[in-house]
């Protein structure tokens, strides 16, 4: 295979070898991995491959990926700019806190943009607008460099197009080192108007839409709502895998009344059928259930502060039924659940959450976990819950 384009991807995880590296190795990219964790850089810098593993109902398959490099941004600043400047494509997958930690060398990347057509911004995060919110803090950092023609022509030098990315990648083998295991269905969409005028970039499996916002709630209102809901009841219940939970006949029901729930959402929001939200479910439900995936309930509940902030996986679709009207009763119980995810080793949210619980009042914690106005309609009923939950615990 002729590598002739280039992508530089901040983040050496997992999602960034197992997924977004994996498309674009074999859509023919030199992938460039940029990130500040010494022991992934050294390893990457060390090993010529590493191999990925895709776990699906017919087995195991395995793909080689080789033709990659490695940066370490806290010592090589200067060369992740560079490398940025005459790149095709920049993509991350550092965690939606972390963003803005990554704007700089992205925007003076952009500064000394050396080819003749834009480059690509293109953030592969668990958030609605992750690229969007990237590119508030690259553009505030190309500010600061005083030269106002590089805002002005932004676009002749960059382009910004938000994604929804759809892959579980399981509990991993500690033993593994770089390789990964991940599960064979993905989903991977980008908006396409942000390249007008520009050429896309040529990423096999990358769906290109007009419209995102239909496919990022789906998954996120599916998948994430889901996926939380059987971490937090398993974990509650003294479940140790996701699969574990879901063979709960208690726990699989509660499961898929929550997602009765959001379905009613996003087929009356959006274009979406009944008939195909429903196969929607069923896939996620097989999905998460898969047993080959090992998936701890501890990994996909960990924090919780974000995953039950305004615009999250019960909040966010819980609000919006709210205002339709419609209930919300299991979204709030998944919610009351994930309330007891705290002082969990290696959480910093959990212990956080517990000192919210503990020191504020319930209307005051409603107001820091959520960020929901007093005046909202669900308001109320999640300020019951989590004085219930404060008056049961012992935090």
């Amino acid at each position: 295979m002729a590598y002739e384009k280039k992508a530089v991807h901040f983040g050496g995880g997992n999602i960034g070898r197992g997924f977004v590296a994996e498309f674009l190795h074999k859509s023919g990219y030199e992938v460039v991995f940029v990130d500040v964790m010494e022991t992934i850089i050294d390893a990457l810098q060390a090993n010529k491959h590493y191999t990925v593993t895709e776990i699906g109902e017919d087995g195991e398959h395995s793909f080689d990926i080789d033709h990659y490099r490695a940066i370490n941004s806290r010592n090589e600043m200067s060369k992740v700019i560079e490398e940025i400047a005459t790149a095709d494509v920049v993509t991350c997958a550092v965690g939606p806190n972390v963003l803005k930690f990554v704007a700089e060398p992205v925007a003076k990347g952009i500064a000394a943009r050396k080819l003749d057509y834009p480059l690509a911004v293109i953030a592969c995060e668990n958030m609605i607008g992750a690229t969007t919110k990237w590119k508030g803090f690259i553009e505030q950092h190309i500010s600061e460099l005083g030269d106002k023609s590089i805002l002005d022509k932004l676009d002749t030098k960059a382009r910004f197009a938000n994604s929804a990315i759809d892959r579980i990648v399981p509990h991993q083998d500690p033993d593994a080192g770089l390789n990964v295991k991940i599960e064979k269905f993905y989903e991977w969409c980008v908006e396409k108007h942000p390249f007008d005028g520009a050429k896309r970039p040529a990423i096999d499996g990358v769906h290109y839409v007009g419209d995102l916002e239909p496919y990022i709630e789906r998954k996120l209102f599916t998948v994430n709502t889901s996926h939380a809901t059987a971490a937090y009841y398993g974990y509650v219940r003294g479940k140790a895998t996701i699969h574990d939970a879901m063979t709960d006949p208690a726990i699989h029901d509660i499961v898929r009344d929550t997602l009765k729930e959001t379905a009613h959402l996003i087929t009356n929001k959006h274009e979406i059928t009944t008939e195909e939200q429903d196969d929607y479910v069923e896939k996620i439900v097989a999905r998460i259930s898969n047993p080959a995936l090992e998936d701890k309930v501890e990994r996909v509940g960990r924090a919780p502060l974000r995953k039950m902030s305004r615009n999250e996986r019960f909040i966010a679709p819980a609000a919006h039924l709210a205002e339709m009207g419609s209930t919300y009763n299991h979204l709030l119980g998944a919610f009351e659940q994930a309330l007891h995810f705290v002082n969990v080793e290696g959480d910093d949210e959990s212990f956080e959450l517990a000192k919210i619980l503990k020191d504020l009042s319930a209307k005051e914690a409603t107001l820091k976990i959520t960020g929901l106005e007093e005046t909202h309609k669900l308001f109320a009923d999640v300020e019951k819950v989590i004085a219930k939950v404060q008056k049961s615990s012992s935090l």
